[in-house]
């Protein structure tokens, strides 16, 4: 059964300031949905997506259709991490952002207002991105771990117990 959809809220831009990334969206992550802010890009600016890859697909077409080309999430979790890969191969740039930088302001919390929240801030050039190591390097780091616990794992096997 999916939980009851409220309508999103029109945001308001800061008139003085100028945005450095009008083609910006913001999105949050969580275990069973994401959703997602275009701004004033569509129709429908917020919209939810669940997780699974065929969603996320879908996600990522209809962010290029609305010409978005790159977008803001919180690197909170492992939750993002497919998320990433899929906009990534779609052409959109990811920046992962500490949840600590984007702190919304005191008051009612909701997914929805999250992803404003970030998509407004990334507009504006307020997020700095966290450090990634290139794709090559991930790959070296996800070997080097099965690695290590590979060794671990037969240091422990030859351990002799103290059996009585």
């Amino acid at each position: 059964m999916r939980k009851k959809i409220k309508k999103a809220i029109p945001v308001r831009y800061h008139d003085g300031l100028s945005q450095l990334r009008p083609n910006a969206g913001g999105i949050d992550i969580g275990a069973s949905e994401v959703w997602v802010d275009v701004g004033n890009k569509d129709a429908e600016p917020t919209r939810v997506f669940e997780t699974f890859t065929a969603d996320l697909n879908r996600m990522g077409d209809w962010l290029k259709s609305c010409g978005i080309q790159t977008v803001a999430m919180e690197s909170t979790g492992v939750y993002w991490i497919p998320v990433c890969q899929i906009l990534e191969s779609k052409g959109i740039e990811v920046y992962l952002v500490n949840a600590r930088q984007a702190k919304n302001v005191s008051g009612r919390k909701s997914d929805m207002l999250d992803c404003q929240w970030l998509g407004i801030l990334h507009r504006y050039g307020l997020l700095p991105a966290s450090f990634r190591p290139a794709r090559d390097i991930g790959v070296l780091r996800a070997y080097m771990g099965a690695c290590q616990q590979s060794c671990v794992l037969k240091v422990n096997h030859n351990v002799p117990s103290n059996r009585a």
